[in-house]
């Protein structure tokens, strides 16, 4: 019986990685232009995890103005529900299943989310961001806080993820995970989800609702 249903926010809640992922690739080519694909490689990480593997040491002079450009980016960026996003988690309320965002998202970043969707703390039970974390995905660190939230055991959860970070962190955490293929090829991330679906209007999905 699942009580909880954890969901990431970008790529899972909001159809919003093709547009990090321009954004990051400017950003990797402009720095590290001998690293093709690097902006591929550090999806599902905080900033500041960014930050320390890829923009410290002789670039970290470089992270005010990437961050600017960052906070204008999101500022302004598209914010589309995942398709069939809003009609499943809302029958997973109506069965008193708990419902919880669990992102690498700063606060900011959820202040653009908010003023863009008015409703969306009313979809959710708990918002829990990157200031709530102490180790980032793929440790299993937010997951698990995500179920004591609300006092059940990740066994009892689905997590909803569609990076690999992510992905990894869910099942180290011992949740049952389902991977969306918005982000990465349904091939790719197989390995690193007990199921995998396209978006949430996938039919398999009728197994975990009543």
């Amino acid at each position: 019986m699942i009580k909880a249903a954890l969901f990431d926010l970008d790529g899972v809640v909001f159809d919003t990685e093709p547009q990090y992922t321009l954004f990051w690739g400017n950003e990797c080519r402009r720095y590290h232009p001998d690293k093709p694909g690097l902006e591929h490689r550090i999806k599902g990480q905080t900033l500041v995890e960014i930050y320390d593997q890829c923009f410290s040491g002789e670039l970290a002079d470089a992270q005010p103005a990437i961050t600017q450009r960052l906070n204008d980016f999101e500022a302004q960026m598209q914010l589309d529900y995942v398709a069939g996003f809003e009609s499943f988690v809302h029958i997973l309320r109506e069965q008193g299943v708990k419902t919880a965002v669990v992102t690498s998202s700063n606060k900011q970043k959820m202040e653009s989310v908010y003023r863009q969707h008015p409703e969306f703390k009313s979809i959710f039970d708990a918002i829990l961001t990157s200031e709530d974390f102490d180790e980032s995905k793929p440790s299993p660190d937010c997951y698990i806080k995500g179920a004591r939230r609300f006092g059940v055991k990740p066994e009892d959860c689905i997590v909803f993820e569609d990076s690999f970070n992510g992905l990894k962190s869910g099942r180290a955490s011992g949740a049952f995970v389902i991977g969306l293929a918005t982000t990465n090829s349904p091939e790719s991330i197989a390995p690193y989800a007990d199921v995998v679906v396209k978006d949430f209007h996938d039919p398999i999905l009728s197994q975990y609702i009543k």
